[in-house]
């Protein structure tokens, strides 16, 4: 493992999207938010997709670059926006500035995206709502990856439920994952390392576990492969529930903008890449129109505490609440900085050459 600092790759990210023809604001939010996860050690969803989520789709014609946010409707809590292909950190940014600046007034804020791309961790939009003193939710439809119980075609994206609640401790709560056992961007990472898959994470159209992730990449594009919900195969261990919680999600971030949903969502149309046109809901509730924010917080902080206090699985060193590994994640990166595999670090280094960041020559030790 290599390990850069936030600054490096901070600077990394915003200069390689500035290459491609984002703007300078937009490319700052993108790298915000995708250095957000990595300092909390959410590596499938930081720098790791800068180049095949969101560089790539740019170069395919897939994802503008410049993202035109149209407001369609709006009431006093409420609104429609319509990214047009943009970049998804961009507008999901200003739709969750919305909630909040519409929450400081009315209590509640909620805003629909349509017409969008993939917007990085949903939990960043959460934190906004948090360091607000507000509760922050926020979901969001992908291209189709998970079955529904008993079945095995992958007709689901894998749907994140994120809530994010302000307490008293040094870190919120913070649940950021998606309806899925597991999702593409894990299996990404664990393709470029090597790693086999765990059995039930996956299914081929037989209802068998598949392991190797390379393969199980490919096969999911391709139709071949499913992920399974939350809860696993079937209805025994409660994979009913993973499916029923990633179709609200589902219909909130379509029903409710009139978008496209699931195989809509597929990002290929008569053999040809399309834009995803995938579709956001954000929710910011203030919580001082219900209780004051500082008892509100001991509270959720006694929550957590007792939580974590209570009596342990024999073996176990200690129990975890929500966004306490993050908030750990983020007290180490900051002293050791994020570490980088040989695999991400060639493929900076290829990004770093592609859009000649000549500043970054030294740090892969290019030749100019």
């Amino acid at each position: 493992m290599k390990y850069l600092n936030f600054d490096t790759l901070f600077n990394f990210s915003k200069e390689a999207l500035l290459a491609a023809g984002v703007p300078d604001d937009d490319a700052e939010i993108v790298a915000e938010v995708l250095l957000e996860a990595d300092k909390l050690g959410i590596d499938s969803h930081g720098i790791n997709r800068l180049k095949p989520i969101y560089l790539d789709r740019i170069k395919d014609g897939i994802l503008n670059p410049e993202t035109k946010i149209d407001i369609e409707r709006e009431s006093f809590t409420t609104a429609v926006l319509n990214a047009n292909n943009g970049m998804g950190h961009v507008v999901s940014k200003q739709a969750m500035q919305m909630c909040i600046d519409k929450a400081k007034t009315y209590g509640m804020g909620m805003v629909a995206v349509k017409n969008s791309s993939h917007y990085g961790i949903a939990g960043y939009y959460g934190l906004m709502a948090a360091k607000a003193g507000m509760i922050g939710i926020t979901g969001t439809n992908a291209r189709p990856s998970i079955a529904p119980t008993f079945g095995v075609e992958n007709m689901l994206g894998t749907n994140p439920l994120t809530f994010v609640m302000p307490s008293d401790e040094e870190f919120p709560f913070f649940l950021d994952c998606a309806t899925s056992v597991s999702q593409r961007g894990k299996f990404e990472y664990y393709a470029k390392n090597g790693k086999e898959l765990p059995k039930g994470w996956v299914i081929d159209k037989e209802g068998n576990s598949k392991t190797n992730a390379e393969e199980v990449l490919k096969d999911l594009v391709a139709g071949n492969a499913a992920l399974t919900p939350l809860g696993g195969v079937g209805e025994d261990t409660g994979g009913y529930k993973g499916y029923g919680y990633a179709t609200v999600v589902e219909i909130l971030s379509a029903a409710l903008q009139g978008g496209g949903f699931m195989k809509a969502l597929l990002g290929v149309e008569n053999g040809k890449k399309v834009p995803y046109r995938l579709g956001h809901f954000f929710i910011a509730i203030n919580i001082e129109n219900f209780i004051d924010l500082p008892e509100f917080q001991k509270i959720t902080g006694n929550i957590l505490r007792d939580l974590r206090n209570s009596q342990k699985m024999p073996g176990q060193e200690r129990i975890y609440t929500a966004g306490e590994k993050e908030y750990k994640s983020l007290v180490e990166r900051s002293k050791n900085g994020v570490p980088i595999n040989d695999a991400l670090w060639t493929e900076m280094k290829s990004v770093a050459q592609q859009y000649e960041l000549k500043e970054f020559y030294d740090l892969f030790k290019i030749n100019l």
